[in-house]
């Protein structure tokens, strides 16, 4: 079956017709800085020069939850419009309503069985935040605001793309361009725009999506754009908390959280975010995730600070030499007080890098400063108080590795890319363990050079 941008014609009329109802007057604040350096309008060239900022600005982003009914769309039109009547520009980034992709996608994956081509599918994908948009937007001019909505089809729409459908990479210089130059004019006169997140449009006019957590990267590539006070992210959760409520009920909301964190966090369920999009977060720029149900874009949640780097880096860690400390037996993963003896016992003498444990090995990655002969005495001796352990043994002059970076471990074939060019040049690995965006990589201290080099060249890092 074969689909095309045809089926753009059964949606409503484009969005090149502004709504023109008056909106309150926006109420200028006292408080006035100016946009940072980094937006001067020598970067753009068709951007007038850049005045004092007296308004406050925030892109919202309303998630499919808190739009999945008209209730909910009634609620946070009004919660939008409040804060207009306050005196904020707001920007409006809405996700496709309720659970409209996932139908999209169930539809597509059920009556295509020789399968649907990925620019095909984006098409088809992105009305879910396309019919959104112009739902929104006559949601807005309901409450009286003057407002205008954003479609891929028209020719200022903001969010350009790579071709990599289904999961495109926004090219964030022409992003920037676009939005100063279309969406901070009207913003400023007083129009509310309302962009349908997740969905962007190649160089050569192809819809695109941009995947995995695409409305919250549309919104902070907006805020940043837009030199916004702050990204504020309207969800079926109270903010970020420290378990996932579906399994713990007591779980506390986070007042503040490091982006970083987040990045620790982002598998762990749809009350995080997705490390896709925090790569686009500005640093200056928090971010506040709170939940649909207070209906108020002020109210209390998450804030969250920082940025992560988007960058693949390889690192030697430490300078020093490290020692891999080995103990074997049987069981000894179903013991956990043996792990974490030993754990202990390393962190009483020296750093512990690492550890990696299963049925009939521990292993123990530590840092070699210092005399280690009394903590393998230590180590022996809690060894032997445990009937499940067998022997232990020590391999020392090891040098620790590692390779860090967002999504790592969504990328395929970089430990195979790692072991091979070392295997290639003859350079044992002697430990590897991978976590949360980061692979730890042990060798040979004398090679530490030629390894990280090697390894370098293979991930194409400078």
């Amino acid at each position: 079956m074969a689909f095309t941008q045809s089926v753009v014609s059964s949606l409503p009329a484009k969005s090149s017709t502004s709504f023109d109802q008056k909106g309150p007057q926006a109420v200028a604040q006292s408080r006035t800085r100016r946009l940072r350096s980094n937006t001067s309008s020598q970067e753009f060239p068709n951007t007038p020069a850049e005045q004092p900022k007296p308004h406050k600005i925030i892109a919202a982003k309303f998630g499919g939850s808190s739009l999945a009914d008209s209730e909910r769309i009634a609620k946070a039109s009004k919660s939008v419009a409040k804060e207009i009547g306050r005196g904020v520009k707001v920007v409006v980034v809405v996700s496709a309503m309720g659970k409209t992709t996932d139908t999209l996608l169930e539809i597509l994956r059920n009556s295509s069985g020789r399968g649907v081509e990925k620019h095909d599918a984006d098409d088809i994908l992105s009305m879910g935040e396309r019919t959104s948009a112009r739902v929104f937007a006559a949601a807005l001019k309901a409450e009286g605001l003057k407002v205008r909505y954003f479609d891929p089809s028209d020719g200022d729409w903001p969010i350009i793309t790579d071709d990599n459908f289904s999961n495109a990479n926004p090219i964030l210089t022409e992003c920037e361009e676009r939005i100063k130059k279309h969406i901070l004019p009207m913003l400023m006169e007083g129009t509310v725009p309302v962009i349908a997140g997740f969905v962007g449009r190649t160089r050569n006019g192809a819809i695109s999506t941009i995947g995995r957590g695409g409305s919250d990267t549309t919104a902070f590539i907006l805020a940043k754009a837009l030199d916004a006070d702050e990204v504020v992210l309207v969800t079926d959760s109270d903010g970020i908390m420290t378990a996932d409520p579906k399994l713990v009920p007591d779980a506390k909301r986070l007042d503040e959280v490091d982006v970083n964190v987040l990045v620790e966090l982002a598998d762990s369920g749809k009350k995080f975010i997705h490390r896709k999009a925090l790569k686009y977060k500005d640093p200056r720029i928090d971010a506040r995730v709170i939940n649909f149900s207070r209906g108020n874009l002020g109210s209390e949640g998450t804030r969250i600070t920082g940025s992560i780097a988007s960058e693949l880096a390889v690192e030697l860690t430490s300078p020093g030499q490290a020692a891999a400390l080995t103990v074997v037996g049987h069981g000894l993963s179903r013991n956990p007080s043996i792990i974490s003896e030993l754990a202990e016992e390393v962190e009483s003498r020296t750093e512990l890098l690492g550890l990696s444990a299963n049925a009939d090995s521990i292993i123990l990655y530590t840092s070699q400063e210092g005399n280690l002969g009394p903590l393998y005495q230590d180590l022996h001796k809690t060894m032997l108080r445990h009937p499940e352990t067998i022997s232990m043994t020590a391999r020392e002059n090891l040098a620790y590795l590692r390779v860090k970076g967002v999504g790592l471990e969504e990328t395929p074939g970089v430990i195979g890319k790692i072991s091979e060019i070392l295997r290639v040049n003859s350079i044992n690995i002697f430990g590897i363990l991978t976590i949360t965006s980061s692979i730890l990589v042990f060798v040979d201290y004398a090679e530490r050079e030629k390894a990280l080099y090697m390894i370098k060249k293979a991930l194409g890092v400078n």
